[in-house]
């Protein structure tokens, strides 16, 4: 079977990404820096996208998104988007953790610690049997052996290795592999609650007609 073609997305950070995958073997990608700003600006990075390529939204056989862990707000951008835009398409959406992506392309085993802020890292190891369970883990203290990448891994005394491949575009060459296997909606990869306090007014009271 040939290779479909699917686009991919990423607001979990302080940028808005997007890569277009396609059957002839190009991915042409677009990174913009942002502090703020991705709701706005995403789908119109998405259409320059399909632009620059030629085709349009009934030509995806599918949809990535990085799902986290990241910017609580960022990360509910791209799932709320990718969600929707599966439903109005008719293909699948389909999530990648922000650690599967940074480890994608390079050797196993290997640990991928990326900073958490707070002292604290999010951590995965990937085996050769397949990865283990990714944590929330205080810094000090910490220990890891064998090859290991991601932004923490400095703040270890590790040599890190570098990504393979930039972050969005190893999203969307994970996201295809996963096409046409059933998939759970995307769902923010949350290993940390939310910043930002529940908000203490009481809900609104729904009246009946």
């Amino acid at each position: 079977m040939p290779p479909e073609t699917l686009l991919a997305f990423d607001t979990s950070a302080a940028h808005c990404a997007a890569a277009l995958l396609l059957p002839d073997g190009r991915c042409l990608i677009r990174v913009e820096d942002m502090a703020k700003g991705q709701a706005e600006r995403l789908i119109p990075l998405l259409e320059e996208l399909l632009a620059e390529a030629g085709i349009g939204w009934n030509d995806l056989a599918g949809i990535g998104v990085g799902t986290g862990p990241g910017n609580f707000t960022g990360v509910r951008i791209s799932v709320a988007a990718a969600r929707g835009l599966a439903l109005s398409l008719g293909v699948a959406a389909i999530g990648v953790t922000r650690l599967e992506a940074l480890a994608h392309g390079l050797p196993r085993p290997l640990t991928v610690v990326e900073d958490a802020r707070r002292e604290e890292v999010y951590l995965q190891h990937f085996g050769a049997d397949g990865p283990d369970a990714a944590g929330l883990h205080p810094l000090a203290g910490l220990t890891v052996t064998g090859p290991v990448t991601g932004s923490a891994a400095a703040a270890l005394g590790a040599e890190p290795l570098q990504p393979a491949m930039p972050l969005i575009q190893a999203i969307a060459r994970i996201a295809t592999t996963r096409l046409g296997t059933p998939q759970p909606r995307p769902a923010p990869f949350y290993l940390r609650g939310a910043d930002a306090a529940p908000p203490s007014d009481p809900p609104p009271v729904i009246l009946d007609a």
